[in-house]
């Protein structure tokens, strides 16, 4: 067995977990982290202001059109060529070093259809990074159920550090310390929206960085290049025939619709409710502290509860979510709480969704099949949220006035709903669970026994966002 420091088998290390793992996780949401949540902000204020005057069409294009684009080529690069050619650490720098300079050019463009071609070649390249990161984790821990919670975690860390830290450093004065988060409050500089475009450029710098840790830092798994099926993607289309794996997939689309419109009109509605552009960031952030909570009670509530029930809560909570949303004479700071709904709604439905894939598909498919899953909640979801974020901003705008957010996201919360009805009547655990997905098959996959012997559980791919 190869001791090199590049060269890593998944059950060499029992003792504990690889700390470039929790390196890698920190990096990568800490590159999405920065420039997502305010995006559509920035995009959105007035050009007198420093920002870019976009319309809701255009920022739907923008943020979930591109980024559909490339969810939906993902299966082609992350999930073919990290299964079968490449070493999915080398795989990944390559994707982040040309992502990284894609995106600091963006960031000094200020027409719509520059911003778009480049958020489209960046899509292209970032989206497989978000299989290829979970995977390369979970085939590096010895004890998945255990282990990956906390892996992923750091991830979510670095989504509230990057939210935090940018905003203090870079959109405020004279910084005092305070008892409540984000901790240090300041004097808003007058040009916030054009300042909140440099977290584009920092975002491209960091990416060229990881990459290069990725390049000769991360445990390399080689590719199974003897597997029967050469086409890996295809052989996980085929999962599309379980009864399970369809309704799942039927949910995590319309669920990933109302998802994506979190991200494309969240920032507006603080900015429109009152909330300060410098306390964005760290409002948002609130629903990555629940996340690392309720992914950390996520083994224990699948293994008591079994899938059904824990994606059907998740689907609940965008519900919920959007319905206090939607309720916006209520008071900023009770909005703004809602926020913690987020990370229960993420974690229960996509986290749990992405752990019921790996457990059901084959050993040589899991890196595809995970990637197809990802295709649909990054790729075909977005491609419909961004024509339905314009449709609905237009419909839900009087003539000379702004848009009424309260029927905005009484609507997704109502599709949130029908999302719930659709798992709890549909989805039946089809991993050898029994009782509906109750119990031991949730505790033989989170123990590594799969087909009568002990393998490494290869890939739950949690989030697009964060966040």
């Amino acid at each position: 067995m190869k001791n090199d420091s590049n060269t890593t088998e998944a059950t060499d290390s029992p003792r504990g977990v690889d700390p470039r793992l929790y390196v890698m996780m920190f990096l990568q949401y800490a590159v999405y982290g920065l420039w997502l949540p305010i995006a559509a902000r920035f995009l959105s204020a007035d050009r007198a202001v420093g920002g870019l005057g976009f319309s809701d069409f255009q920022i739907g294009m923008i943020i979930a059109v591109a980024g559909a684009i490339g969810a939906l080529t993902a299966p082609f690069i992350a999930g073919q060529i990290a299964d079968r050619y490449m070493a999915p650490s080398r795989c990944l720098a390559v994707l982040l070093a040309v992502g990284g300079a894609v995106k600091f050019v963006t960031a000094y463009q200020t027409t719509y259809i520059a911003w778009l071609w480049l958020s489209i070649a960046y899509a292209v390249l970032f989206a497989p990074t978000l299989s290829l990161t979970n995977s390369l984790a979970l085939a590096h821990l010895p004890d998945p159920k255990r282990q990956f919670p906390g892996v992923r975690a750091v991830g979510t860390l670095a989504w509230i550090t990057v939210a935090w830290v940018f905003p203090m450093l870079w959109l405020q004065s004279d910084l005092e310390f305070r008892w409540l988060p984000p901790f240090f409050t300041g004097r808003e500089l007058p040009d916030s929206p054009a300042r909140m475009v440099d977290s584009v450029r920092v975002a491209g710098a960091v990416s060229v960085g990881y990459a290069l840790f990725c390049w000769f830092g991360l445990p390399r798994t080689p590719p199974k290049r003897e597997a029967a099926r050469k086409l890996a993607f295809a052989a996980a289309f085929a999962l599309v025939r379980r009864r399970s794996f369809a309704v799942l997939v039927a949910a995590a689309l319309v669920v990933s619709v109302i998802h994506c419109l979190y991200f494309v009109q969240m920032s507006k509605f603080l900015a429109a409710i009152g909330l300060a552009d410098a306390y964005i960031m760290p409002a948002m952030s609130l629903g990555q502290f629940a996340e690392i909570l309720a992914l950390a009670v996520l083994g224990p509530v699948l293994s008591r509860l079994g899938f059904r029930t824990v994606i059907a809560l998740g689907a609940s909570c965008y519900f919920l979510k959007y319905a206090f949303f939607g309720t916006t004479q209520l008071p900023l700071e009770l909005i703004v709480a809602a926020q913690l709904i987020h990370g229960f709604s993420f974690a229960f439905f996509f986290a749990a969704g992405f752990i019921y894939v790996d457990r059901l598909a084959p050993p040589d498919t899991r890196y595809s099949a995970q990637t197809v899953f990802m295709m649909v909640i990054l790729g075909v979801g977005p491609l419909v949220a961004g024509p339905l974020n314009g449709w609905l901003s237009e419909r839900y705008t009087p003539a000379g006035g702004t848009l009424d957010y309260s029927l905005f996201w009484y609507t997704a919360a109502a599709i949130g709903l029908a999302a719930t009805v659709l798992v709890a009547a549909g989805f039946r655990d089809e991993t050898g669970a029994g009782g509906g997905g109750r119990g031991e098959g949730v505790m033989e996959w989170w123990s590594g026994e799969r087909d009568g012997a002990r393998q490494p559980a290869m890939n739950p791919n949690v989030r697009h966002d964060d966040g």
